[in-house]
C-alpha cells in the first residue's frame, strides 16, 4: 500500500507518520518510487494510535511495541517448535509431553 493509501487507512497525518518512522515505530519497505506499507504496518499504526488514545506517552509506546514484538517472536518460535514436535514419532512426542508435565509439577511444588 502506498503512503497516501496508508495515511487514509490509518487515519493519521503525514507528519505523524514521518515521526513514527523516524522513531522506528514503523518500518515500511522502500521501493524505487515510494515507500510501501503492509497490513502489518497498518495494524501497528492502529495499535500506536490506540495506545496514545489510552494515554500511553511517547516514552511508553516503544516499550509496549517491544513487548508486542517479543510476544510475536515467541509465538513464532512456539509454532515452529510445535511443528517440529508434531513431526516426531509418537513415542518421542509422548516422551516430550511427559517431560513437560514433570517440569510443570516441579514448578508447582516450589514454595
Amino acid at each position: 500500500m502506498r503512503t497516501h493509501e496508508f495515511l487514509m487507512a490509518a487515519r493519521i497525518e503525514s507528519r505523524t507518520l514521518e515521526t513514527w518512522i523516524e522513531d522506528g515505530w514503523l518500518s515500511p519497505r522502500s521501493s524505487e518510487d515510494a515507500e510501501r506499507f503492509s497490513d502489518i504496518d497498518l495494524a501497528r499504526a492502529q495499535l500506536i494510535a490506540d495506545l496514545a488514545e489510552l494515554g500511553i506517552n511517547d516514552e511508553g509506546i516503544p516499550v509496549v511495541l517491544d513487548l508486542v514484538d517479543q510476544l510475536h517472536g515467541l509465538r513464532c518460535t512456539l509454532r515452529d517448535l510445535l511443528s517440529a514436535v508434531h513431526a516426531q514419532p509418537e513415542a518421542a512426542r509422548h516422551e516430550l509431553l511427559s517431560a513437560v508435565r514433570l517440569s510443570r509439577s516441579k514448578k508447582q511444588q516450589r514454595p
